[in-house]
């Protein structure tokens, strides 16, 4: 059997953990001089408080190390095979340094989604179908779909992203042009997808995109802190789209802090 272990960034949360049937290693978030788990010991309503009305920016790191090592390994010592799937190796370090720690573990396989949030949740879906399967198998599953999750979403504002460093100072530039609303995608790296002028169009933009969408899959709705713009463009949205669309997801503060309050957006897979 396959036990999967995701780190905080897929932004399943601690009371999902069963519906997903994985394990969570989560992510550090510094805000001011307090270091939290992100998800366990980080409220929504402590952690936007800080951002919006204190002014922090959060810091983020990798998972505890060692706290990872010995509950993958309790895994493996039980006679399991362990998939690890980190946030994308284009915007965190995650899945070099589990990959690292777990290069000589044969019954480990350390996955880069080259996703985040809603992409990891799509990819732990797929993991599900084949839980009985090797670890081989598995894997080439995911390579194919991995290639085809796309990420789109808008941001009130480009600043958190180039703050945290992932989005480089060219797309910043390109994205702050006065009246434009930048489409933001994310395919291992962060990129501006398109420019827009207005939210409507940027909402039309997103929807035009779903379709390409792969309607065997899942679409995950996502926001942060305020889920009006995202509620608007899944009225809009097609039902045929609506109909495949789950639960909507308030990002986790470990990838809220790099988007801002009020982004929004939708995950989905590609028919190619």
């Amino acid at each position: 059997m396959i036990k999967v272990f995701v780190d905080s960034g897929s932004s399943i949360k601690q009371e999902e953990k069963e519906l997903y049937n994985v394990e969570i290693l989560p992510l550090k978030i510094l805000l001011g001089e307090k270091e939290y788990l992100d998800g366990v010991d980080l409220s929504m309503d402590v952690f936007y408080d800080e951002l919006i009305n204190k002014k922090q920016f959060p810091k983020t790191s990798l998972p505890s190390l060692e706290d990872t090592k010995n509950r993958v390994l309790k895994c493996v010592n039980e006679g399991d095979d362990v998939i690890v799937l980190t946030i994308s190796s284009g915007i965190s370090g995650t899945f070099n340094a589990l990959r690292m720690l777990f290069e000589d573990e044969k019954k480990v396989s350390v996955v880069d989604s080259q996703t985040a949030v809603g992409g990891m949740k799509i990819l732990v879906h797929e993991i599900n179908k084949y839980r009985d399967k090797t670890l081989e198998f598995v894997n080439e599953k995911l390579k194919k779909l991995i290639s085809k999750i796309r990420v789109y979403a808008v941001p009130e504002t480009l600043t958190y992203l180039h703050r945290g460093g992932r989005l480089s100072s060219v797309g910043y530039a390109a994205g702050t042009i006065l009246g434009i609303k930048p489409i933001i995608e994310l395919r291992n790296n962060v990129s501006v997808a398109s420019k827009t002028i207005g939210l409507k169009k940027a909402m039309n933009f997103i929807m035009s995109k779903l379709s390409m969408c792969d309607i065997n899959y899942p679409i995950v709705p996502s926001y942060t802190y305020n889920s009006e713009n995202l509620d608007l463009m899944i009225e809009k949205s097609d039902k045929i789209y609506k109909d495949i669309m789950i639960e909507k997801d308030n990002l986790d503060p470990a990838i809220a802090c790099h988007w801002g309050p009020n982004a929004f957006g939708f995950i989905f897979v590609s028919k190619e």
